[in-house]
């Protein structure tokens, strides 16, 4: 929540707390950040001077404090002191710490569906309790609720009322935020807890759109839509929008109770929180698919995986080399794609695989690659390798044996016509008479 420094008009202290900075100022008053004598943060509103005289606001003033010491439960900031009867009247709640719902849209844009549903469902349930000690809000908007660590708070009950009121402080004038206010509000009619409910409709629409359903204008145009027309939920997630359209509806005994809110309203942030650990596209998932991973499990998909679109194959949604085996083989693809192959599991449940799935065969290197046919593809550097090695040793077998030819002479004790000397003197005395 924005701070300023104190002005030379505020006051120092006020009852026993001292002010420190200021939070904010509104219709009523000021609204600044104390401290007791213990260190306790609060946060004390003080009417302005000039309305401090007025009964009127005096009489709301004492209704926001009444109406804080009724509700019980952490859906508002708790009660810890007020003096109705000084110069200038003042309350004191509990510091919430955060920033409201309108900074927090103005300065993020729209929240996710699981964010809107979560804080959705919280108010919800803090209105019930609201709503069991007689109290109407009659002014839920984004700027009136604040998102603390520990949850949203609903805050500021200036205008609050018992249920069954009137809303028109003066005929014709209707009291509230125009485009967050109900159209039985606009009317004058009695306000009901149903008139809550339709407030906080147009809240989850804002936080969801980062817009007001019923646009943009003057008070005048604003309060004719909330009446006359029907909201723009262009923006807000499908699986919220059916709710904040019931939420919005005209008549008050369509709408659904604060109860009935909070509990759709859990189911679906439960969902969509679980959805967030799914990525693949809805038409990837079905039940016919053993693999799908649904929300957190444990075992292989303690870190989730996604699949690629048009080929099955495991995404880098985990870590690069760490991707865990299917239950069972996968079937094979149909569509005129190829056929995969099967993989073969040890008993242990671990296929024999390098980092990148494929088969081991022995002899390989881990994550060494094979084909459909289980051979492992040509390697073209390889095959250069080896081709090279072939023709350095056929060479290397040529010339070997040219030089052996080459060194060889007569045979040694050979004359010229290939005779040894006894065969030569032999033929010589034959041919003696």
């Amino acid at each position: 929540m924005a701070m300023m420094r104190l002005r030379r008009e505020d006051p120092r202290l006020v009852g026993s707390f001292r002010l420190h900075r200021r939070l904010g100022a509104g219709g009523m008053g000021v609204v600044y950040l104390g401290s007791d004598r213990r260190g306790q943060r609060v946060a004390l509103k003080v009417i302005r001077p000039d309305l401090a005289e007025d009964q009127e606001f005096r009489s709301r003033f004492a209704r926001e404090v009444s109406a804080a010491r009724r509700i019980r439960g952490g859906c508002t900031a708790r009660l810890v002191a007020a003096d109705l009867e000084a110069d200038r009247p003042w309350f004191a709640t509990q510091y919430v710490p955060g920033p409201s719902l309108h900074d927090k849209v103005a300065e993020e844009g729209p929240l996710s569906a699981a964010e809107v549903a979560s804080i959705g469902a919280a108010l919800s349930e803090g209105l019930v309790a609201v709503h069991e000690a007689g109290v109407v809000h009659r002014d839920l908007k984004p700027s009136n609720i604040l998102l603390s660590p520990k949850g949203p708070r609903i805050i500021d009950f200036g205008i609050a009322w018992a249920t069954g009121a009137s809303t028109l402080t003066h005929v014709g004038t209707a009291v509230g935020s125009p485009g967050f206010l109900a159209p039985e509000q606009v009317r004058g009619a009695a306000v009901t807890p149903a008139t809550d409910v339709f407030s906080l409709g147009a809240t989850l629409a804002y936080a969801a759109m980062a817009d007001s359903p019923f646009g943009h204008g003057s008070s005048e145009v604003m309060l004719y839509r909330v009446v006359h027309e029907e909201p723009q939920l262009y923006d807000v997630h499908d699986a919220l929008a059916p709710l904040v359209r019931a939420c919005l509806a005209k008549d008050p005994e369509e709408r659904p109770s604060t109860l009935q809110l909070s509990m759709r309203l859990k189911e679906i942030a439960a969902r969509e929180a679980q959805g967030l650990h799914d990525s693949r596209p809805p038409a990837q998932r079905s039940a016919s698919d053993p693999d799908r991973p649904t929300g957190r499990m444990d075992g292989p998909y303690a870190e989730q995986q996604t699949r690629r679109a048009g080929d099955g194959a495991e995404s880098a949604a985990r870590p690069q080399g760490q991707r865990s085996a299917p239950s069972r083989p996968a079937a094979p693809r149909t569509g005129g794609s190829r056929p995969q192959p099967a993989r073969s599991t040890t008993r242990s449940g671990k296929r024999p695989q390098g980092t990148n799935g494929a088969q081991r065969r022995p002899g390989t290197r881990s994550g060494a690659r094979t084909t459909s046919t289980g051979r492992r593809p040509a390697n073209p550097r390889l095959l250069r390798q080896r081709l090279v090695v072939f023709v350095v040793v056929t060479l290397l077998v040529a010339l070997g044996i040219a030089a052996a030819q080459g060194c060889q002479g007569p045979a040694r004790g050979l004359g010229d016509d290939g005779r040894t000397p006894e065969q030569t003197r032999s033929q010589a005395q034959r041919a003696q008479p």
